[in-house]
């Protein structure tokens, strides 16, 4: 059974920082699959924002301000946000895709962390 956490969120201000980790178990990220991370504000959809197989894969909104990496001994992917800005305020999820390829669509992953709240403020 896969299992996907997320973890790292928080309350940071304007041009800050945070990372956040996505634990995986139940899958190896060598052998399995993709992890993509998504988030959703509140009032709008969820949306793709970084993805990774061997290497990244950026929304455009998040290009060059977001960093996606994987540590395979760990079997976790981090997501750090730099930069930061108000409307990247929302509720973020890590998830897994049992095929190692890469995917900006949320219907083709199949296992959801709980999400973990950003909010940028001042």
């Amino acid at each position: 059974q896969v299992q996907v956490g997320e973890s790292g969120g928080g309350l940071v201000q304007p041009g800050g920082s945070l990372r956040l980790s996505c634990e995986v178990s139940g899958f190896t990220l060598d052998d399995d699959g993709a992890i993509g991370w998504f988030r959703q504000a509140p009032g709008k959809e969820r949306e793709f924002v970084a993805g990774i197989v061997w290497s990244g894969y950026y929304a455009d909104s998040v290009k060059g301000r977001f960093t996606i990496s994987r540590d395979s001994a760990k079997n976790t992917v981090y997501l750090q946000m730099n930069s930061l800005k108000p409307e990247d305020t929302a509720t973020y999820y890590c998830a897994a895709r049992r095929v190692m390829l890469s995917s900006r669509d949320e219907g083709e992953y199949d296992d959801w962390g709980q999400g973990t709240q950003v909010t940028v403020s001042s």
